[in-house]
């Protein structure tokens, strides 16, 4: 999210301003874990010119040992210095993102980075210009990642937007903010969540491949700001049972002409048919492509009825029980966007945008109708009345899933059929891993009884 592009002449003389020692190469597994090698700054001119190669066959979800060799080509524009090292050390340390390669220089198909840059053409190819997005990154610090009776502890018991000294993480989230601005990442706010210990920070609206990258260096930056308190910091979706789980929601809008291509000041909404299309599409796809917006086992214990979590394939201008809403702007055609909310902080992000802008598009291309908007609470409506208004709801277990997803053309399409494959096959063996064990829950409950 920088504010201008950097070229590799430019690294090359921050490097040498900063007395940079080491540059750590980042990009992320199918399943969006970080994965970094760093490199010597004398090894900088091969890495922009020919790239770096390295193992590929012992990540997750890339090539297969036979397949293994792998090319890490540092992308310029991302180039920072990282700000949470000690002012003391005297080795400075920056990082780049990477777009992974196989040799003879073409994209490696299962590097979620192209993915996403794949969805971001074809949206070009349709004369927009830009997929802008802006997403609400929501997390819980605690005590510590090994809770000694198995329940998190919390640091504070605040709520919703308090700023009193219940809310023990303020500074430390403030700190990570500054470091995140240092990173260029532009954070537009932060606060304190609805859960005890939960904390929010929004960013500023960028292109989607800006944005990905910097969902990736938050989430590590978080997380090495409260391990300097002896804290943990999780993107979890659900680590407390009876309190809200952490959602990212994203804002999200196309550019066209340089302008707002969900804006139309002629209609009495303010949205254009190019907006309501692109609506139509995330809704008619959402059940087939939620394992890319909820990803782990853990994220369907945060899509429930209430806590805030949007379960129902339903839109609204106010109503926050639906999947998408549309925020009021005041009428400036800039503002004007979809928030989708059921994507969690511990998807991959780029599969997740690049899903989102996929199903849109596909609306926009087929010319899907938007359905009414159901304004009112849909967590009030039982099942035979949601069954008779035809409002359908996301698959309620990541079993039912990830087999939606793996009859799917649109996610196929999505991901390219090297990464589908390994995606649905890891995520059958998370489920079928997490299925078959005896929970806590079942010894209490069924033990005495049975």
């Amino acid at each position: 999210m920088a504010e201008q592009t950097k070229t590799a002449e430019d690294v090359f003389e921050l490097v040498r301003e900063n007395d940079v020692r080491f540059v750590r190469l980042w990009f992320t597994d199918v399943l969006g874990h970080l994965k970094s090698f760093a490199i010597n700054p004398t090894e900088l001119e091969r890495a922009f010119e020919r790239g770096i190669g390295f193992d590929g066959a012992s990540l997750t979800g890339f090539n297969s040992v036979e397949e293994s060799d792998m090319i890490a080509r540092p992308d310029p524009s991302t180039f920072s210095l990282i700000p949470w090292r000690d002012d003391d050390e005297a080795d400075t340390v920056a990082r780049m993102f990477c777009d992974i390669e196989v040799p003879g220089g073409h994209p490696y198909e299962g590097d979620p980075r192209w993915i996403l840059k794949r969805a971001i053409k074809r949206a070009q190819d349709l004369g927009f210009d830009d997929f802008i997005v802006a997403p609400e990154l929501e997390f819980y610090f605690f005590r510590s990642s090994r809770p000694e009776n198995g329940i998190p502890e919390v640091l504070d018991e605040g709520g919703y937007f308090d700023l009193t000294t219940l809310d023990a993480g303020s500074d430390v989230r403030r700190e990570t903010v500054l470091a995140l601005e240092k990173m260029g990442v532009h954070v537009k706010s932060s606060h304190h969540e609805a859960g005890p210990s939960q904390h929010e920070i929004d960013f500023k609206q960028s292109d989607a491949l800006d944005v990905a990258d910097a969902i990736m260096t938050a989430r590590i930056v978080v997380k090495e700001f409260a391990m300097k308190e002896g804290w943990h910091a999780t993107f979890m979706p659900k680590p407390l049972g009876g309190h809200n789980g952490s959602g990212m929601h994203i804002h999200q809008s196309l550019s066209k002409g340089g302008e707002n291509a969900f804006f139309d000041p002629d209609r009495p909404t303010g949205l254009s048919s190019t907006a309501k299309s692109f609506i139509a599409g995330q809704l008619r796809h959402a059940g087939e492509m939620t394992p890319l917006y909820a990803q782990w086992v853990n994220s369907y214990k945060r899509l429930v009825p209430g806590f805030e979590a949007p379960v129902y394939l339903s839109w609204s201008r106010r109503n926050r029980s639906s999947l998408i809403r549309v925020p009021q702007t005041g009428g400036e055609g800039s503002g004007a966007r979809a928030e989708l909310r059921c994507p969690d902080p511990a998807c991959n992000p780029y599969l997740a945008l690049a899903g989102m802008l996929q199903s849109g598009l596909e609306g926009i291309e087929k010319g899907y109708d938007l359905p009414e908007p159901m304004e009112e609470n849909l967590y009030h409506l039982g099942p035979d009345e949601m069954a008779r208004r035809g409002i359908e709801h996301l698959p309620a277990t990541l079993g039912d899933a990830i087999e939606e997803a793996a009859d799917s053309e649109m996610v196929l399409r999505t991901l390219g059929e090297h990464a589908f494959r390994r995606f649905i096959e890891l995520k059958r063996q998370e489920w079928e891993a997490y299925r078959v064990q005896v929970t806590p829950f079942e010894i209490e409950n069924f033990l005495p009884l049975l």
